[in-house]
């Protein structure tokens, strides 16, 4: 596999007040000055997609907004983050948190969805589901309902040779389970992964 460095990340913010901060990353440096445009348009797109959906239509009531964002992989030509918002309303029982992922095949230049991971035609979604049924069983996880299936554009980020598939709070739990997060090793799902795609490339030994 040749030599691909891991691309540079600068910290940007949005601030209205001392409890009024959103940061969120920005990628600099790259050869590939369009697609360097295109993620760091991408990525400020979803943080304000993030703080409108917190907002809503109450935007007097905000007393806090809080953003952060984690890089989950910066390697291989794959970068994966993830960006939390937690929003307080007056007299809100508690504050909201939402985290959204963004994961970007930098080899093809493109955002990628979950489909995008696997090969045309693969069953992933029950694939992916079995899979996390299981983890539910082993780990006891409590589910509002009784959990049969993700959307096929659940949320989900790369972490090296790992795809986490994770719901939002009240999605599938009670609020006290947090954000359930479902890590799949490469290798329980190589048989269905796009080889040539960003989740490939991980499971490459070497």
């Amino acid at each position: 596999m040749p030599i691909s460095l891991p691309v540079s990340i600068k910290t940007a913010k949005i601030s209205s007040g001392p409890k009024k901060t959103v940061f969120y990353p920005q990628v600099f440096g790259m050869q590939n000055q369009p697609l360097e445009s295109f993620i760091n348009y991408t990525i400020v797109e979803q943080t304000q997609q993030l703080i409108n959906e917190q907002i809503g239509s109450m935007p007097s009531s905000v007393e806090e907004i809080i953003g952060y964002y984690e890089i989950k992989n910066n390697q291989r030509e794959v970068l994966s983050l993830s960006q939390s918002n937690y929003t307080y309303h007056y007299q809100a029982a508690h504050g909201m948190t939402v985290i959204k992922s963004l994961t970007f095949d930098l080899k093809k230049g493109k955002l990628c969805t979950l489909k995008y991971l696997f090969k045309p035609g693969s069953d992933y979604i029950k694939r992916l589901s079995d899979l996390i049924k299981m983890q539910m069983k082993k780990r006891n996880i409590q589910t509002l309902d009784e959990f049969t299936t993700i959307r096929p554009d659940q949320d989900f980020y790369i972490a090296d040779k790992t795809l986490v598939i994770y719901f939002q709070l009240y999605e599938i739990t009670p609020y006290v389970f947090g954000f359930p997060m479902f890590p799949i090793s490469v290798y329980d799902i190589q048989d269905i992964i796009d080889e040539n795609g960003a989740l490939g490339r991980m499971a490459v030994n070497n």
